[in-house]
């Protein structure tokens, strides 16, 4: 039987018979749920917190299109317009996560990704003073007005000058639709995608409230590259402007602001522009004029840096540790860095299960403590040998979480400690060092 809930119970997960219901709190007073179903094959296989960075992902691209929920609903009551803009919204979202006909869904393979965060290209000081340069030039291209840019080599983040949140969500977006890789592929190059092919949802017709099939910025198909480097974005926002722009409006809720969002590439380059809308009386005759001049001040410059990222890039495995195989992920900043997915598959399966679990009691720990002192961090550390004689080890440290795993049969627990101490000390500057 399913446990009765309530609004104002602390509640992350709820367990029947046949299902277990995620719960993600959104917005003040709203909910969202994810209803998976349970079965002898992933009972044991999926993480909490896993699920419910799906959740928290699906509203944060959501709001950054459509606005928060909350506006919504206060301006219509009824909850008509949220409805169809969710059901579509979450309906794309999710067809990322068709494998066939059936959802597949974060599993314990997983245990060494995290959702919800950033990966960062390291450059070195050379590149840097070039993509400097570069983002300096584009935040000019509207004259007096400060322009805002990301710029993404592959799927890894070059540079931002967005804050964290808004920068997360930006980023999400443009590893899943907007990359090169995403653009040229049917499946999605997000770190917790299913390879196999997409399935996506088909178009919707005219509401009566409305909602057109254009406001759909998920559909893979309303977006390509054009002729001049541009990606074209055959979507709108809404409650902004009634006719159909080729330039999305996306609101950013860190920096407090509209912006128009201007996507051009350049091979492995891509780089995501935002113009303040307040800015722009003429709308689409002003995004035209910043495309000139993007392409009149910055084409040597994106060549250039395009270049030199290309010469010092080593594929999916440049930064393999040898030796390991962990995730480090730092909260604050919304950043994290794991073993490449190909090192990761080399772990047997006890080893992975053991790391869910280790991921799943941590994330518990993590829940509890936040609502008894959500302004403090507790630092722990938990190492735990498996069946299989690998170690599985989380490490939490002023906010800053490390998860590895050791396969080594017949090693101690000194080794385990002094490799964790080894790798903190080499490649966390000591952050998670003992002394």
């Amino acid at each position: 039987m399913c446990r009765i809930f309530s609004p104002e119970e602390d509640c992350e997960v709820i367990e029947s018979e046949k299902h277990s219901h995620v719960f993600y709190q959104a917005e003040p007073d709203i909910w969202m749920v994810l209803v998976v179903e349970k079965s002898k094959d992933n009972e044991s296989t999926w993480r909490c917190g896993a699920l419910q960075g799906i959740l928290k992902e699906a509203h944060s691209l959501f709001a950054m299109f459509h606005g928060p929920i909350r506006t919504s609903l206060d301006r219509q009551p009824s909850a008509e317009l949220a409805r169809c803009h969710l059901r579509t919204f979450l309906t794309d979202y999710l067809s990322d996560f068709h494998v066939g006909k059936k959802l597949q869904f974060p599993t314990y393979r997983d245990s060494l990704k995290e959702r919800g965060t950033v990966q960062m290209l390291t450059v070195s000081r050379e590149v840097a003073l070039e993509v400097q340069s570069l983002t300096t030039v584009l935040g000019s291209c509207l004259g007096n007005v400060t322009c805002q840019s990301l710029v993404l080599f592959e799927d890894l983040l070059v540079s931002t000058t967005l804050p964290p949140d808004d920068t997360l969500n930006l980023y999400t977006y443009a590893v899943l639709r907007l990359t090169p890789r995403a653009l040229s592929s049917n499946a999605s190059s997000w770190s917790y995608l299913r390879k196999g092919t997409s399935v996506n949802a088909g178009p919707t017709s005219s509401s009566s409230n409305g909602t057109t099939a254009g406001e759909r910025p998920l559909l893979r198909e309303k977006l390509s590259k054009g002729k001049d480097g541009f990606v074209a974005a055959d979507f709108a926002t809404t409650e902004v402007r009634g006719v159909v722009p080729l330039t999305p409006i996306l609101w950013f809720q860190q920096a407090e602001e509209r912006m128009y969002l201007c996507i051009y590439q350049h091979k492995s380059l891509t780089i995501l522009l935002l113009i303040p809308a307040s800015s722009l009386i003429n709308g689409e005759e002003g995004i035209a004029h910043v495309k000139k001049q993007v392409l009149e001040n910055a084409s040597q410059k994106i060549v250039t840096v395009e270049q030199k990222l290309t010469r010092g890039w080593g594929g999916e495995n440049a930064y393999h540790v040898a030796g390991y195989r962990y995730l480090l992920v730092d909260p604050d900043r919304r950043v994290s860095r794991a073993s490449p997915p190909g090192k990761v598959t080399t772990l047997s399966k006890d080893s992975l299960l053991a790391l869910n679990r280790l991921r799943q009691e941590v994330d518990l720990e993590k829940s509890k403590y936040k609502r008894s002192d959500p302004c403090h961090d507790k630092d722990c550390e938990v190492c735990i040998r498996t069946k299989n004689n690998a170690w599985v080890i989380a490490k939490i440290t002023r906010g800053r979480e490390l998860y590895m795993a050791l396969e080594k049969g017949g090693e101690t627990l000194l080794y385990a400690s002094t490799a964790v101490e080894k790798f903190s000390n080499r490649y966390c500057e000591g952050a998670f060092s003992t002394d």
